[in-house]
């Protein structure tokens, strides 16, 4: 859930009571008090999702708090209340960074629309922030290899059209990767780009998700909801595994990609939306396509450009350039200084076969950051591989495989890597948890559960 703490500002009390017994009843975090002196005093210690802000409170004008509120590093949104409503004073609360207006007297339900809306708004821009910060690194198609050079061609050519683009590669080979790359070379870099999972969404839920609901669709469909097609209007929505796209919604999709239409579920009024969009998947379509599982109308109209993803194995000469662009980038989010990789972990990254392509080598650099020490080159052993000659092509069980040293468990990783990052920050628990991508609340309970199995500084 994007929106975690509420804090509502106005002098009314039966209000303040309302907005907390409706919010907390939905198991939001809710704050209320009566002054701008009581919120700036908030705001300086504790970190906020959503702000409703009265325009008049006895100590001064609400939107005299837009600055300050400007300046929080999560971002706020705020909803400016009042019960002197003009156009005017509503176009001007937006013009200082409001993000919405409410006039007075209101129901609940509008209450609850708005942090609906507010919802979906910073789960949009918490995509786009991060894209946008992906976008300031170095291509993850790094490398020089001669098939990674015609893939670069190819994707040259379509990135600047408006052409629907199917991905096909082994599992972990980087589809999504090459998919962000046309993202980012595009003419809709600066606008919205989500993803949704075909096969990681319940059949029942993806239809939702794609192209949304009105009220009453289903059992708790208690409001409309937009779905990522309409939220990323302007922009890209990355379809991953299409293949596992239940047949009763393929002619759906079918239908958007042929005239840009959608239905939500439950009826209503079609609506359009201008997005492109692109497509990965781990499947043969033509066998699934035999086998009927899968349109073949869908699979020509997707594959208007098709493009295929060599696995890392048969790009030998990508996987030192890679491995290095890894891990340049961790090290720098993570605020480390790392000198390289030794000799002996080169040769060992060479050596393995890498049966889960790149998604497997990004994993071995992620935990070989965490395990190595600053300013330390990165040994073999850090990277958690089996030495060269000890992988068999005949498969073997979990058991046969032993790491060259006891590798420590993931939730030793993750604690490690949480109190690495706090100390970076010098202890300060906000931005611990804007560089960790995890809210302030699952910091804090983290940190609870580490200082009960032990003394963790505070």
């Amino acid at each position: 859930m994007a929106i975690e703490k509420v804090l509502v500002i106005d002098d009314e009390p039966i209000i303040r009571k309302s907005f907390e017994e409706l919010l907390r009843g939905k198991r939001y975090g809710v704050t209320a008090v009566a002054t701008l002196r009581s919120a700036e005093k908030l705001l300086k210690r504790d970190p906020f999702d959503l702000i409703f802000l009265d325009v008049r409170l006895p100590d001064g004008d609400g939107t005299e708090l837009l600055g300050l509120i400007a300046k929080q590093p999560t971002r706020p949104l705020t909803i400016m209340m009042s019960g002197f409503g003009t156009v005017e004073t509503a176009v001007e609360c937006m013009r200082h960074g409001a993000f919405d207006y409410l006039i007075k007297p209101f129901s609940l339900s509008q209450i609850e629309v708005l942090v609906k809306k507010a919802e979906n708004y910073q789960q949009v821009l918490k995509v786009s922030d991060r894209l946008t910060a992906q976008c300031s690194d170095s291509s993850d198609l790094t490398g020089e290899s001669a098939a990674l050079r015609a893939l670069r061609t190819r994707l040259r050519k379509v990135a600047p059209t408006e052409a629907t683009v199917l991905i096909q590669g082994e599992p972990g080979a980087g589809q999504e990767l090459v998919a962000h790359e046309i993202f980012r070379a595009s003419n809709r870099a600066h606008a919205p780009y989500l993803t949704v999972n075909c096969a990681a969404e319940a059949p029942g839920m993806l239809e939702s998700i794609i192209f949304g609901h009105e009220k009453g669709a289903f059992t708790g469909a208690t409001e409309r909801r937009e779905g990522q097609l309409e939220l990323a209007d302007g922009g890209t929505v990355l379809l991953t595994e299409i293949g596992e796209m239940p047949l009763h919604l393929q002619p759906k999709l079918f239908r958007f990609l042929q005239d840009r239409e959608f239905a939500r579920m439950g009826g209503g009024k079609p609506g359009k939306a201008d997005v492109r969009v692109l497509a990965t998947t781990q499947r043969d379509l033509r066998q699934a396509i035999a086998r009927g599982t899968f349109r073949e109308d869908l699979y020509h109209r997707l594959s208007v450009f098709p493009l295929d993803l060599p696995p890392l194995r048969e790009r030998h000469a990508d996987i030192a350039p890679l491995a290095g662009h890894f891990l340049a980038r961790l090290a720098r989010q993570h605020g480390l200084v790392t000198p390289g990789f030794s000799a002996e972990a080169l040769e060992l990254l060479q050596a393995h076969a890498w049966p889960g392509n790149v998604h497997e080598l990004q994993s071995a650099i992620a935990r070989a950051v965490l395990l190595t020490e600053p300013a330390t080159a990165v040994q073999a052993g850090a990277l958690g591989l089996p030495a060269p000659g000890a992988i068999s092509h005949s498969p073997v069980s979990v058991e046969t495989v032993r790491p060259a040293e006891p590798l420590p468990s993931l939730p030793e990783v993750e604690k490690a890597h949480i109190l690495r990052t706090l100390k970076h920050t010098g202890g300060n628990r906000t931005k611990a948890a804007i560089l960790l991508q995890i809210s302030i609340r699952t910091l804090r309970n983290k940190l609870n559960e580490y200082r009960n199995a032990a003394s963790v500084p505070q």
